[in-house]
């Protein structure tokens, strides 16, 4: 359901083109959209920067289209999951996602292999997968959620998180992790 603070924040956009009141949306937001990125990108924090910058562009052009009757994550999420499309589309051709998480400097060196052995174990998964995961494990979102976002049916989501949860930890176990 639409959060209140949320309602009131778009309320404003729509009616008033308040500026203001879409930068508390997207501070309220923008740590959920770049998790989802990074989890899609091996932690490549430059495009998934990029990628929740134009997920907020396009969500600022289309929210006069937003409905009040569903969660405004929800909706968030499915412009944050084309835009993914797009990008994979656009990367076919150029070159691939997979790449090497990238690591702050005032990061543990275990801490970053953690890091890189998880983006390695999300990488095993096709992009189906990937995202079923990513928006149940780490986003907390419910099946129906990760259908309204995705557009797939609920038993095709269960048996995405299914494999997906398998191959992680198949991958994970090979390399180590209990």
């Amino acid at each position: 359901m639409l959060n209140a603070e949320d309602r009131s924040l778009i309320f404003q956009v729509v009616m008033f083109k308040s500026d203001r009141a879409f930068g508390r949306l997207v501070e309220r937001h923008q740590s959920a959209v770049r998790r989802f990125f990074l989890a899609h990108t091996q932690g490549n924090e430059m495009l998934s920067d990029d990628l929740a910058q134009e997920t907020f562009i396009k969500a600022y052009k289309s929210i006069g289209s937003f409905r009040m009757t569903a969660s405004f994550t929800t909706w968030l999420y499915r412009i944050a999951y084309n835009v993914f499309l797009d990008e994979i589309r656009r990367q076919r051709n150029e070159q691939p996602l997979d790449r090497v998480a990238q690591s702050a400097s005032h990061t543990s060196e275990m801490s970053v292999q953690h890091k890189v052995d998880l983006y390695q174990a999300l990488n095993q998964l096709n992009e189906h997968e990937r995202t079923c995961v990513t928006l149940q494990l780490s986003e907390g979102l419910s099946i129906e959620d990760i259908a309204a976002i995705t557009g797939m049916p609920s038993g095709t989501i269960k048996a995405n998180l299914s494999r997906g949860k398998a191959k992680m930890a198949s991958f994970l176990r090979k390399n180590g992790y209990e």
